[in-house]
Formats: structure tokens, C-alpha cells, sequence
């Protein structure tokens, strides 16, 4: 036998073993309930895998919902074209923009208090089947609201309703109460070396 040869050999009988372990973990998964998902972290594609999750979302026919808790002073590709789809996506731009750039934390408080109540509509509607609160780890954050009341409303929402929170800096609470916690790590970003952030591909 050639050393090619032995090698596929070697690789079909890897990949039985994995086969026969994936064929055993998805046969022990039977739980089937709303996830709780965080996507956190300094790099680059928290919001951008929510929102392509939401388009998986609609692709399956379920109702979503969106509160943006920071973005907001300018629009973006993603609000363009979700807002093709009144009836199955609710999209709420509830922010005033990044934190540096509004400078007034009362006033940012009080854009979070209101972006919150729509969030709880929302997170009490079971004919929604996908929240993402987007950039609602940094309201949290900076402390523009309080960690236990968005737990309990995101915990008491319906059974089988997911939920998606981005943005740096996920508090540890939130991280422990979470199904699935993914940390987005930057190695490279284009704005460091002085380009501009290009549309589609940054908003």
C-alpha cells in the first residue's frame, strides 16, 4: 500500500470515529428551548452575526425583533434591508450613537430606559421567535441599566423565544446566564491603518 494510500485510510478511519461521536451527541440532544446567546468581545462581527442569524431566522418563517441600544446616528445596510420586511421584523434604531460621541450620560440613560421598554414588548411577545439586543452589553456597561431587571425580563420571556445580546465587554452575570457566550478576538482591523470603514462591510 502507498503511503498516500495509508494515509487515506488512516483518514477514513478518523473520521468513522468522529462520525460515530457527532451520531451520539446529537442523539442525546433532545432539550429544545429558547437560547439566551452573547456575542462579546473587541473584534470585528458581534452585530454582524446576530443580524445573520436573523436572516436565518426569517429564512426558517419566524418573527424577529431588533433593539439597537447604541447604534443609531447613522443608518446602516443592515436596518436598509431588514426594513424591506415589515411584517416579519421589528427593527427598532433606539440609540443616539457611540458613547464618545453623545457625551451626555444622562441623556444616553434615559435613550437605554426607553430602548429597554421596547426590548421587554418584545421579549414578552411569543409571536416573536428571535430578539437581538444589539449593543445592549454596553448600556450595561456603563451602567445606563441595571443588570438584574434585564435578566429577569430576558429570562421570563417565552419558552421557545431566542435571544441575541452584542457588544463588548458582556458582564459576568450575563455571561453565566447565557446558553452560548462567543468572544469575538481581534487580530487585524483596517481602521488602524487609516481606512475608512467601508460601507458593507462595517455598517
Amino acid at each position: 500500500m502507498s503511503e498516500s494510500s495509508e494515509r487515506d485510510e488512516r483518514h477514513k478511519a478518523r473520521m468513522q470515529r468522529k462520525k460515530a461521536l457527532m451520531d451520539e451527541k446529537i442523539a442525546e440532544a433532545q432539550d429544545e428551548y429558547g437560547l439566551l446567546l452573547v456575542h462579546t468581545g473587541n473584534g470585528k462581527g458581534k452585530s454582524s452575526s446576530a443580524f445573520g442569524m436573523l436572516a436565518r431566522a426569517l429564512g426558517h418563517g419566524m418573527k424577529v425583533g431588533v433593539v439597537q441600544f447604541i447604534k443609531g446616528a447613522a443608518s446602516t445596510g443592515e436596518e436598509a434591508f431588514f426594513r424591506r420586511f415589515p411584517d416579519e421584523v421589528r427593527y427598532h434604531v433606539m440609540g443616539e450613537g457611540f458613547t464618545w460621541e453623545t457625551q451626555d450620560r444622562q441623556r444616553d440613560i434615559a435613550k437605554a430606559r426607553e430602548a429597554w421598554a421596547v426590548a421587554a414588548e418584545l421579549l414578552s411577545d411569543p409571536e416573536i421567535g428571535l430578539v437581538v439586543l444589539d449593543e445592549l452589553n454596553i448600556a450595561l456597561k456603563y451602567g445606563y441599566l441595571e443588570l438584574a431587571p434585564v435578566l429577569a425580563d430576558i429570562e421570563s420571556r417565552p419558552l421557545l423565544q431566542h435571544v441575541v445580546v452584542t457588544g463588548r465587554g458582556a458582564p459576568a452575570g450575563l455571561i453565566e446566564a447565557a446558553d452560548t457566550v462567543t468572544e469575538m478576538g481581534l487580530i487585524k482591523h483596517a481602521f488602524k491603518a487609516g481606512v475608512k470603514a467601508q460601507k458593507g462591510v462595517e455598517f
